[in-house]
């Protein structure tokens, strides 16, 4: 009998055993299975490496003037120079609160620069305020009476005379406390500092260095210039728009394109010389004011100032793809495929001059491909 409750027991089915999918060894099947598919899918992206088109790309290279174009037929030295430049005083006499500024700090047009002690202009303005509304009061008043013949002409006049002289007085007095806030006069960086909060400032000197006159001096820096001294002998050689070249004392290898703006007519006995203003053609924060530069004056008068220094780069034509109207390029980024809209200038027999989209050190396809794809990750010849 034993025997057969024993077989029996070992038919039953025991419930409260963990289910398979809860057991360990399926955990473990469920794991080795994700670890093999991640292992193929980087095999796969490995392998893939070896299935990268190459192609053949070239560096863009910015334009630059030909010198064979042009010889010197003169050298001079002068200074850069700002043609906008102004020490920022105040309209009234004060005692400066606080400076907003720092030596090499950019500031825009119409920025406060500083502010001098407007505290009794302030209560000024506030008592002619006041005496302003009481005197519009009396006015509405006397305006009232006067429709019923209770108040004369006279004290209607009168009134209205109170009115309008108050009211000046207010606007002048309003005037003088925003005067008592320095604003920059145009953009710019400021170059020196004057001012501390504490001193007095004032648009006259007071003689004895008890009172500045400024606050600071601002330099546009777009409006820098080069002045040059040439001998009056050679001044015959140099016209208005002629080419010029400019080397700055602290960059002497930097050839900055420039043009003569013009001669100003007038000499120099002691050193018999003439100033000539030269434009710089090209923008740069290395240039500063009074830094020390030689420049070339170049015999090809006839070139324009555009054609010394075209803008832009110069890209094969087997590079450009072109499509209603819309120039692109394959430009390179690490390695990946940027397709790029640019903008062509010019073309010759096989190049053209792109003017936006690139810039110097890119690097582009050769020969545009249409199997490449945005975003493609190829390998460089």
């Amino acid at each position: 009998m034993s025997e057969r409750e024993d077989l029996l027991n070992n038919l039953k089915i025991d419930r409260s055993q963990t289910p398979i999918s809860d057991q360990p060894v399926y955990r473990k099947s469920i794991l080795l299975g994700a670890a093999v598919a991640i292992v193929l899918v980087f095999s796969w992206i490995f392998l893939s490496e070896d299935e990268l088109k190459e192609v053949t790309t070239f560096t863009v290279k910015s334009l630059q003037m030909s010198e064979s174009s042009a010889t010197s037929i003169l050298d001079a030295s002068g200074y850069v120079v700002a043609r906008r430049r102004a020490t920022v005083s105040s309209k009234m006499t004060g005692k400066v609160m606080k400076v907003f500024i720092e030596e090499g700090m950019y500031v825009e047009e119409g920025q406060l620069l500083a502010q001098l002690d407007d505290s009794t202009m302030i209560a000024d303005l506030n008592y002619s305020q006041s005496q302003l509304n009481e005197a519009r009061r009396v006015f509405d008043r006397t305006k009232e009476l006067a429709k019923e013949e209770l108040a004369s002409q006279a004290s209607l006049d009168a009134a209205r005379a109170a009115v309008e002289g108050l009211e000046a007085l207010n606007a002048v007095r309003k005037q003088v406390v925003q005067d008592m806030k320095i604003l920059a006069p145009f953009s710019g960086v400021v170059v020196y500092k004057a001012a501390q909060p504490g001193e007095m400032i004032s648009p006259v000197s007071a003689g004895g260095g008890f009172t500045n006159t400024g606050i600071c001096t601002i330099v546009d820096m777009n409006s820098l210039e080069v002045e040059v001294d040439v001998n009056e002998s050679f001044i015959n050689r140099v016209k208005p728009g002629q080419p010029v070249i400019t080397n700055l004392n602290a960059y002497p290898k930097w050839d900055i394109p420039s043009e003569v703006i013009a001669i100003i007519p007038t000499a120099d006995r002691n050193k018999a010389t003439v100033k000539v203003r030269i434009a710089l053609l090209e923008k740069d924060e290395r240039v500063l004011p009074d830094m020390g530069s030689r420049v070339s004056f170049l015999r090809k008068v006839e070139a324009s100032a555009k054609e010394v220094s075209k803008e832009g780069v110069m890209i094969p034509l087997g590079a450009i793809s072109k499509s209603n109207n819309i120039s692109k390029v394959q430009a390179l980024n690490e390695n990946r495929i940027v397709v790029t809209e640019i903008e062509i200038a010019e073309e010759t027999a096989n190049y053209a001059r792109v003017i936006k989209g690139l810039g110097s050190g890119i690097q582009v396809v050769a020969r545009f491909d249409n199997d490449l794809e945005d975003g493609q990750k190829v390998i460089v010849k």
